[in-house]
């Protein structure tokens, strides 16, 4: 696992990434983030999108275990 340039915590696990900045983002994805490990990066931009409440949240951003 690499470390994602940012982190975005969301509450579905079906989500859309555009990269954000309008035009200088990239074309809209649509991403699902897997039950087993409750996370996806964005293939475009690396943006991780993790799972809130997941066991492997805390993993998956960065952080310590609580």
């Amino acid at each position: 696992m690499h470390s994602a340039p940012e982190t975005e915590f969301v509450t579905r696990s079906r989500i859309a990434c555009d990269g954000g900045g309008g035009a200088l983002g990239h074309p809209r994805v649509w991403l699902s983030l897997p039950d087993d490990r409750g996370w996806v990066d964005c293939p475009y931009c690396d943006k991780r999108f993790v799972l809130e409440g997941h066991p492997g949240a805390a993993e998956a951003a960065g952080r310590d275990a609580a």
